[in-house]
């Protein structure tokens, strides 16, 4: 497996990655409590089957692509096929790199892939000067918060109306960089 700069992306290589989403049998509920000028949000998990699946359109190839072109990216290769990526958005405005995007392959997930993508990110952001790396994900995808949180990433923030679909709530976590 080599972890290398991301370029960008022809056709789209998340046709042959078999099963793109997540599967789980715990999720994350937030419940909030609002009290004259304060309120207050509580995580706790929750015995409940959840199954989100997506497919990645030539549309969010091109945006995809757009992010890539920044040149903060990296993908995962297997006899010198893509097999996975993560794509990062450098944001000058707060001095931050964040994941917009992380997906390995059905056949490769399990193998550190996601770790040594991290590494690369993380190693960015250092070269970058970044003060954090960001991400965003639904309260459903027990599986990542679990990956992200083993991988040093706290959770930072939530936003209860990002979703149309009102059993999801964005998580935002991050991570300090250490320079």
């Amino acid at each position: 497996m080599e972890i290398r700069k991301l370029e960008k992306l022809t056709g789209n290589p998340t046709l042959n990655w078999g099963f793109n989403g997540y599967e789980t049998d715990t999720i994350f509920v937030v419940s909030s409590i609002e009290m004259s000028d304060s309120f207050e949000f509580n995580l706790r998990e929750k015995k409940q089957h959840y199954k989100k699946i997506w497919e990645t359109n030539a549309e969010d190839i091109a945006e995809l692509n757009q992010v890539i072109e920044q040149g903060h990216s990296f993908g995962a290769f297997h006899e010198d096929q893509l097999v996975g990526w993560i794509i990062c958005d450098y944001r000058e405005w707060n001095n931050s790199l964040f994941i917009e995007n992380l997906l390995v392959s059905e056949q490769f997930r399990g193998q550190n892939i996601g770790r040594l993508l991290i590494k690369n990110v993380n190693r960015k952001a250092r070269e970058l000067q970044c003060r954090i790396v960001e991400l965003e994900t639904q309260n459903t995808n027990f599986p990542a918060i679990k990956f992200y949180q083993k991988a040093g990433f706290l959770l930072t923030g939530i936003n209860t109306k990002l979703y149309n679909d009102s059993s999801e709530t964005a998580l935002f976590m991050s991570f300090d960089v250490m320079l």
